[in-house]
């Protein structure tokens, strides 16, 4: 039986030294708080305060639309409240069925497009609060779901989605959602608020558990974790979940063709605060290597772990990277080898190759095909003459495979059959989608931006609406040096929360206010290594005056081989970070 903590039974009083949210959690009765009451509250659109946390443990935020906040202020009319709903998908993997019903409710009650997240998982952005019950229901009804989307919980499992790269993909996938599906929050509150309480089928993937008539999280207690907590896995060489960037990322150590087990790494984390430099992004330390069957039992034990023992009075320090840090490696280690009854194997050899998608057609050795896609942003819509989301709805129908949604924002329709190739192939020539990948430069295939305004509440600037507009300007400096094949990432944000993993980028880019934004070089292209501040409160005519020379030095200098990253610090643009404790140095 794994360990649960000898300090579950502590962790059911909140000390009044605890944050407001976790003095919410106490309260809440395993999250119902008051939802019922503010979904059937027809004076505003916005939930009651302290729902407005709880509601992120069932995957929803609520948001307003920032460009029409001082607009209807003026009007005295509340903001224009609305939710965005983020929606697991165990290592991004989804059925066509899945895709044309999430395609269906993004047309009926968001805002029409889907977004693809870099974790792997959708988002709809736009529900008013009058259609959430109903657009949850409606994926529901095909077995997808948004419990733990959000929340003080383990959120939505990564795993390399490319099934042609190793035969152990497979199996990689499955331990991802046997993960997933161990740590899915036991409460009924779900059911009960969003599902009328009825479960979809037998087949529905979460497991109720009462004890006395009474709710139990026996992994997580009454008020769970004292934050997010993200689990990643990855299938040398690719490293396209970013799995240092997570609390927990699991490497597949593959002998013999089969899945044999994989190294732990724990500890990692990418969200700051300007102004604060005690907090910093960090990667996550290696713990060593276990067995395939060990993996949730050792999983399980960090999570108490940090349960335990994570910061509860300040949430700015209880991210799993603090408490690592707080505890030392050595202690941290030997607790988790104590609760699981695990112990840790030296790491065994791996090498990845780098972090970004491979575009374009693959053979599997099942004899079936694999077509990467890039989606800039993340966001499937018909945008102008571009009609993506149209032509993926076209895809869904005819397809017999699945969809693979990527940690980089993009989308692998997988596993098509020799027969059906022809005939998405010939869809997607027709709507421009297969061209549209090609003709990008490697640098922009390597993009990512997250949200940010108009909806984000924690958006100080652009990042999804803006980026792509700033790459145009970004490739002709490319074009001018020759460097169209070179990839190069380039992640954009909106605040320093880090949720494009902007601090992993050869160069990020991060919001400070309007038009403004931090630039940072030197992350390795590979995902092991974090980047370095270069310069502050740049516009874009700064940005530009500031990247000019500098790749233009990489296109004159480099050497054979040499990823931009590596070259920056070579070269002594920025020193190299060597932990997340000399991020700011």
């Amino acid at each position: 039986m794994p360990f649960r903590g000898t300090f579950f039974i502590m962790q059911l009083e909140t000390k009044p030294s605890h944050s407001e949210v976790e003095h919410i959690k106490t309260k809440s009765d395993y999250l119902r708080g008051t939802l019922k009451q503010s979904f059937d509250n027809p004076i505003t659109g916005a939930l009651f305060p302290d729902d407005t946390n709880l509601i992120k443990f069932h995957g929803s935020y609520q948001q307003t639309d920032r460009d029409l906040d001082s607009e209807r202020k003026a009007q005295k009319l509340e903001p224009l409240y609305s939710f965005m709903i983020r929606v697991r998908v165990p290592g991004g993997v989804a059925t066509p069925a899945q895709w044309l019903r999430m395609d269906e409710l993004a047309a009926r009650f968001a805002n029409g497009t889907l977004k693809l997240t870099t974790r792997q998982a959708f988002q709809l952005h736009g529900v008013r609060k009058r259609h959430l019950r109903a657009t949850i229901q409606g994926f529901n009804e095909v077995l997808l779901d948004s419990i733990a989307g959000c929340g003080d919980v383990n959120r939505n499992v990564m795993c390399s989605p490319n099934p042609d790269e190793s035969r152990v993909h497979a199996a990689v996938q499955k331990v991802a959602e046997e993960i997933s599906a161990a740590f899915t929050p036991r409460t009924t509150a779900y059911y009960e608020i969003f599902l009328e309480g009825q479960p979809v089928d037998e087949t529905q993937p979460f497991q109720t558990q009462k004890r006395g008539g009474q709710d139990e999280e026996p992994v997580y207690g009454k008020t769970y974790l004292p934050r997010k907590f993200k689990i990643a896995l990855a299938v040398p060489p690719q490293n396209d979940t970013d799995i240092f960037a997570n609390d927990i990322g699991l490497i597949a150590i593959e002998k013999d063709g089969e899945l044999a087990g994989f190294n732990v790494a724990a500890g990692g984390g990418l969200g700051m605060t300007f102004g604060m430099p005690e907090t910093f992004p960090r990667l996550a330390d290696m713990l060593g290597h276990i067995d395939k069957q060990d993996v949730v039992r050792v999983c399980e034990a960090i999570i108490t772990t940090q349960r335990d023992f994570g910061n509860r009075e300040n949430r700015k320090f209880s991210r799993l990277k603090y408490t690592v840090e707080r505890m030392g490696l050595a202690k941290f280690k030997h607790e988790v080898e104590q609760r699981s009854g695990v112990q840790f194997a030296p790491a065994l050899p791996y090498q990845f190759a780098h972090s970004g998608d491979r575009y374009g057609w693959t053979k599997g050795h099942d004899g079936r095909f694999h077509l990467t896609l890039f989606v800039e942003g993340g966001r499937v819509a018909d945008a102008g003459d571009f009609l993506l989301k149209t032509a993926l709805r076209e895809v869904a129908k005819i397809h017999d495979g699945d969809f693979r949604l990527t940690g980089n924002q993009n989308l692998i329709v997988g596993n098509i059959s020799p027969e059906k190739r022809p005939a998405i192939e010939a869809i997607l020539e027709k709507y421009g989608v297969l061209e549209a990948t090609f003709r990008q430069t490697a640098l922009r295939q390597n993009s990512i931006a997250c949200v940010a305004l108009n909806t984000c509440s924690q958006a100080f600037a652009e990042a999804e609406r803006y980026l792509p507009s700033l790459i145009d300007k970004i490739d002709l400096l490319i074009r001018t040096h020759s460097l169209e094949k070179e990839a190069i990432n380039i992640r954009m944000t909106g605040c320093p929360n880090g949720c494009g993993r902007p601090y992993l980028a050869e160069i990020g880019l991060v919001g400070k206010s309007p038009g403004y934004y931090n630039l940072y070089l030197g992350g390795a292209h590979n995902g092991e290594r974090l980047n370095k501040l270069y310069k502050e409160m740049l516009n874009e005519a700064a940005i530009l005056r500031e990247l000019e020379p500098v790749i233009a030095a990489y296109a004159r200098e480099r050497a054979e081989g040499e990823r931009f990253g590596d070259f920056v610090i070579r070269a002594g643009f920025v020193k190299e970070t060597t932990h997340g404790t000399n991020f700011h140095s």
